[in-house]
């Protein structure tokens, strides 16, 4: 597949546009200079099973711009972050935040510190640890994920990383109602937004989760 920049620029904007984000040239830019180092890279890095890059404006770029709203911080942590994702996106949008992206695969953390150098993100770390052996100094004010299958599984791992004012963000595909069910006693789901990411086919959810006493 080829990367035609200019056409990609037309459906990054439009999809900007469709999800009323205001976002400047310069962010922009760096939006595609990303997706076009996963593009370049995915071969040798494996980082997505997405080959199109038309495909990767959607289902990457604007997918992880689509919880823009909900992303408050200043600390945030990607677990699971695979080719920097969402963490990359938030963190071009949103220079005050500061962003770890915590994957064990050595290839995917090389590929996020060389698209962190390159792309000048001072607000960015890196991270190739396990989730369990991964100590931060201090909690986190949210921790956000795409990769966990379960959100169970999100929260019992990475309860380490979190104090008494943690929010979990766990993006999900369609309504999690068995997940839900199975969440701790001590975890409470706060809201379940609906999510819409142009472009792309199937639903997609946002969970908020926070731990109760």
């Amino acid at each position: 597949m080829s990367f035609d920049r200019q056409k990609l620029s037309i459906i990054l904007r439009d999809g900007i546009d469709a999800m009323s984000l205001v976002l400047s040239e310069e962010q922009q830019n760096l939006l595609l200079d990303y997706v076009e180092r996963i593009h370049k890279w995915n071969k040798a890095f494996n980082l997505t099973a997405v080959r199109d890059p038309e495909e990767m404006v959607s289902r990457h770029l604007l997918d992880s711009l689509s919880i823009l709203p909900y992303v408050k911080g200043p600390r945030c942590i990607d677990v699971g972050s695979g080719g920097g994702l969402p963490g990359i996106p938030l963190a071009i949008i949103r220079p005050d935040l500061d962003i770890t992206l915590l994957d064990s695969n050595g290839k995917k953390s090389r590929f996020q510190f060389q698209a962190v150098t390159t792309l000048q993100l001072n607000n960015v770390q890196v991270e190739n640890k396990r989730v369990e052996a991964f100590q931060p100094e201090q909690g986190y004010d949210q921790i956000i994920s795409r990769a966990f299958s379960s959100m169970e599984d999100m929260v019992n791992w990475t309860l380490h990383f979190a104090d008494e004012n943690t929010q979990w963000l766990a993006m999900k595909g369609v309504y999690p109602h068995d997940e839900l069910a199975a969440l701790p006693d001590n975890i409470l789901c706060q809201t379940v937004h609906t999510l819409h990411v142009p472009g792309t086919e199937g639903e997609r959810h946002l969970v908020e989760l926070k731990r109760v006493s």
